[in-house]
C-alpha cells in the first residue's frame, strides 16, 4: 500500500496493516482560512444546495483555545453555513441560553455567520444502532433544519474523554444538555442535576459517545464531513474555563469522510511525534491514556462507524 505522506516509520507502521480497508485522511500543515477551504474541497463531498450546519465548539468564557472566527469564516462562507451549538450540562457561561448567547457574541461567532443554539426550543430523539448503553440520542430539535453537516472540531485533550475530536463533537457536541447528561451517564439519566451522581464506569461513557456519534453520522448519511484542527492543543477541552497551558506546537489540519480514521490519525500523530523544545507531547499522551481515550475510537470502529486503517493524503505536496 502506497502512502503519499510519510510522518515517521512508527507512524506509517500503525497505518499499514495488510488486508484492512483504508479510509483517506487528508492533511495540510498550514493552518489558515484558505487551507480549511482547500481541505474541505479535497473531500469531494460538496455542500452545494444543502442547508448546512457547521458544528463547532463556541468555547467556554475564559478559554482562549477555541477555533477563532477569523480562522473558520472562509469555510463557513464557502458552504453558506449556519454555526450550530447546544447548551452544556454543567455550570458555566454556556449553561443557559442567555449566557451562551453572550459567550457567542464575546467570541465573535455571530459576526461571521448565523448562529443556532439547536436546543433553544427543546430536544428530540434520533435512533442509535448500538443500544447496549443508550437507547437513543437526544439532540437539539433544530437539527431537522439542516441536511448537511460540517463537523469542524478542535483537536485537543479532554478531562473526561481523554481527548476531543470529531467523535466527541458529533456526540456530546450535537447533544442537547439533557442528551449530554444521557451520554455521560451511559443512559442512567437525562437530568443534568443528577449528572455527577450517576457517572458510570469510564468505558461505558466512552462507548456511549461512540454510539451517539454514529447516530449523528447515520442521520446525515453521506451529507457529513469531518475536520480536525490541531492547534492550541492543551490537555484540557475548550469547555474548560481555565485550561492548562498549551505545551504542543500547532500541527495542521486533517479531514476525512470517516470520523474514526480521522480521530485515529490525530491520536497517532500525538503518540508518535518526537518531543522537542517547546513541543512536549507527554502530558497529552498521559491524559489520553489515563482516561482510556482511545477506547472511543476502537468502539466506534467495532460498531461500524469507520475504519482504524487509513491512508494519509498530503495536500501540501499537490
Amino acid at each position: 500500500m502506497k502512502f503519499r505522506f510519510i510522518f515517521s516509520a512508527a507512524f506509517v507502521a500503525c497505518c499499514t496493516m495488510v488486508g484492512m480497508a483504508q479510509s483517506k485522511v487528508y492533511v495540510t500543515r498550514d493552518i489558515s482560512p484558505e487551507s480549511l477551504v482547500k481541505i474541505y474541497k479535497a473531500l469531494g463531498r460538496p455542500a452545494d444546495g444543502h442547508r448546512v450546519a457547521v458544528k463547532i465548539s463556541t468555547g467556554e468564557a475564559g478559554n482562549p483555545n477555541y477555533l477563532s472566527p477569523e480562522l473558520i469564516s472562509g469555510l463557513v462562507d464557502e458552504v453558506k453555513g449556519t454555526i450550530v451549538e447546544c447548551n452544556t450540562a454543567y455550570p458555566g457561561k454556556r449553561n443557559s441560553f442567555a449566557d451562551h448567547w453572550q459567550t457567542i457574541h464575546e467570541h465573535g461567532f455571530d459576526s461571521i455567520a448565523p448562529v443556532d443554539l439547536m436546543d433553544e426550543e427543546g430536544s428530540m430523539k434520533i435512533p442509535v444502532s448500538d443500544r447496549r448503553h443508550i437507547k437513543y440520542d437526544i439532540v437539539g430539535n433544530h437539527l431537522p433544519r439542516y441536511d448537511y453537516m460540517v463537523n469542524l472540531a478542535h483537536f485537543k485533550g479532554h478531562a473526561m474523554g481523554g481527548y476531543g475530536g470529531v467523535l466527541k463533537n458529533a456526540s456530546i457536541g450535537v447533544a442537547s444538555a439533557d442528551g449530554k447528561t444521557y451520554i455521560h451517564t451511559a443512559g442512567a439519566t437525562e437530568n443534568p442535576a443528577e449528572l455527577w451522581n450517576k457517572l458510570p464506569e469510564q468505558d461505558l461513557f466512552l462507548e456511549s459517545m461512540a454510539a451517539a456519534a454514529q447516530a449523528v453520522h447515520d442521520y446525515f448519511g453521506d451529507n457529513i464531513v469531518y475536520i480536525n484542527v490541531m492547534n492550541n492543543m492543551s490537555v484540557d477541552c475548550d469547555c474548560d474555563a481555565h485550561p492548562s497551558d498549551v505545551l504542543l506546537k500547532d500541527y495542521g489540519i486533517l479531514a476525512s469522510t470517516d470520523p474514526v480514521a480521522l480521530d485515529k490519525a490525530c491520536v497517532d500523530i500525538i503518540f508518535n511525534m518526537t518531543p522537542s523544545d517547546g513541543n512536549d507531547n507527554a502530558p497529552l499522551i498521559e491524559r489520553i491514556k489515563s482516561r482510556h481515550g482511545t477506547h472511543t475510537i476502537d468502539h466506534a470502529a467495532a460498531i461500524g462507524l469507520g475504519s482504524l486503517e487509513y491512508e494519509i493524503v498530503n495536500l501540501d505536496e499537490q
